[in-house]
């Protein structure tokens, strides 16, 4: 399955994302602050391919969530180009009745199995450029 995406620069360093059918996003510079830059947004990627995986797994397990959420906190390396060098994430799930066993899994299935997001931190990017002159 193929996604595509496409980023256009607006001013400065203030780009627009649009995902072929979905809602745009500004991406920008911490300076800026008109939009999360885009390491904030590959942070928040992964934490959202996880959290979609868990929440969907504990409902097939009929868990009464009435709250979750999951923090993620990258740290990243000095020199450029300044990789994540470790990703952690932290899930805080409220209910009733929740099966710490069932959380256990649901979240070891995703960082295993399910999350495309996880896997793709570690995965190769190819690339390729056109140059369009007037």
């Amino acid at each position: 399955m193929t996604m595509e995406a496409e980023l256009t620069w607006t001013q400065g360093l203030q780009f627009v994302g649009r995902p072929t059918d979905g809602p745009a996003v500004i991406l920008d510079n911490p300076e800026s602050g008109s939009g999360a830059s885009p390491m904030e947004m590959l942070l928040m990627g992964v934490a959202g391919c996880t959290a979609m995986d868990v929440i969907s797994i504990l409902k097939k397990k009929r868990a009464d969530v009435t709250n979750f959420r999951v923090n993620i906190t990258g740290e990243r390396a000095e020199g450029h180009p300044k990789r994540f060098t470790s990703i952690k994430l932290e899930y805080v799930v409220h209910g009733n009745d929740i099966k710490s066993a069932d959380v256990e899994r649901a979240i070891e299935l995703s960082t295993t199995k399910y999350c495309g997001g996880i896997a793709s931190v570690n995965g190769e990017v190819t690339h390729t450029y056109r140059i369009e002159a007037p």
